[in-house]
């Protein structure tokens, strides 16, 4: 248990074996401070990952070969103690196993590995999932990262803009009690800007699914970008606590997302899940770049 540490000439990085959380995201030159630091009035988390499950289930459950499971909202990983797999000067690995306690809440055979790998500017995220099973495996993947906004003293989060690498407007799904509804809000951007709003989260996190954007940039009242985060991931999530006035944003690679209203169906169906055959493995990352 404890506290890992990658550093470089930039930034200092602090990764905690709970959840093999990123913890610490700091620029060296002055000490400032991206990630959020865990406060729990408003959210006691800095930027687990998600799985085997990425958001909520309907009703908290899930069928496997017609038998139901109960499952809380983004699965177990992120309270589970990793191991450490290895390190080197720029670069720190963690892993979990299926074990007796994991499959009876999921039961599949599995190895979840996690990685982080500092350069110049900017650290990656890696992901590998293996299928130590038999089955099919079923799963999700994401990442819930929380960054500073507003990040300058004597600024307020609505001064603040997103930045994404599109022009055309983006379509979220509305949350319906942590559920995906029917409906879809679109919000239009200026020249690839969103101006954060006091009620921009008002309805839960905005949840952009089919590739309708790969890079996400928080960024000062001035426009320019001081964060960004960068993924191939199909969905991604923007979120920060309903009504809270939460000093932080959230900007979430996902490989899948929660249930939509009134799913039924076995797990291998959720939409936007991915499937493992025997011995498969999947990988998969982002990089959060900092200015």
């Amino acid at each position: 248990m404890g506290r890992y540490v990658l550093e470089n000439e930039r930034l200092k990085v602090q990764i905690d074996t709970m959840g093999a959380e990123l913890k610490s995201l700091s620029r060296k030159s002055d000490g400032l401070e991206y990630m959020w630091y865990a406060d729990p009035a408003y959210w006691g988390r800095t930027a687990p990952v998600l799985f085997p499950f990425v958001g909520s289930l309907n009703d908290k459950k899930y069928r496997v070969n017609g038998r139901e499971y109960t499952m809380g909202q983004h699965g177990f990983a992120r309270d589970m103690e990793f191991e450490l797999l290895g390190q080197k000067p720029d670069a720190v690995y963690f892993g979990i196993k299926s074990d007796g306690e994991t499959r009876k809440k999921y039961p599949f055979d599995f190895e979840l590995e996690l990685g982080y790998k500092l350069e110049d500017n900017r650290i990656q995220v890696l992901w590998k999932v293996k299928n130590t099973g038999k089955e099919e495996l079923p799963f999700s993947i994401g990442g819930h990262p929380a960054f500073m906004c507003p990040i300058l003293p004597d600024t307020k989060q609505t001064d603040y803009f997103i930045r994404f690498d599109t022009d055309a407007p983006l379509a979220s799904d509305v949350i319906e009690d942590g559920l995906i509804g029917e409906a879809l809000k679109e919000y239009g951007l200026e020249d690839g800007y969103l101006k954060i709003t006091d009620d921009l989260f008002d309805g839960d996190a905005l949840v952009m699914e089919k590739d309708q954007a790969h890079e996400v940039s928080l960024c000062l009242p001035d426009k320019e970008p001081y964060l960004t985060v960068k993924f191939n991931a199909p969905l991604f999530g923007i979120w920060s606590p309903v009504k809270k006035n939460a000093p932080f944003i959230c900007i979430e690679p996902w490989y899948g997302r929660a249930d939509r209203t009134g799913f039924q169906k076995e797990l291998r169906e959720r939409e936007w899940g991915n499937l493992l055959g025997e011995g498969e493995v999947f990988e998969a990352s982002y990089e959060v770049i900092t200015y």
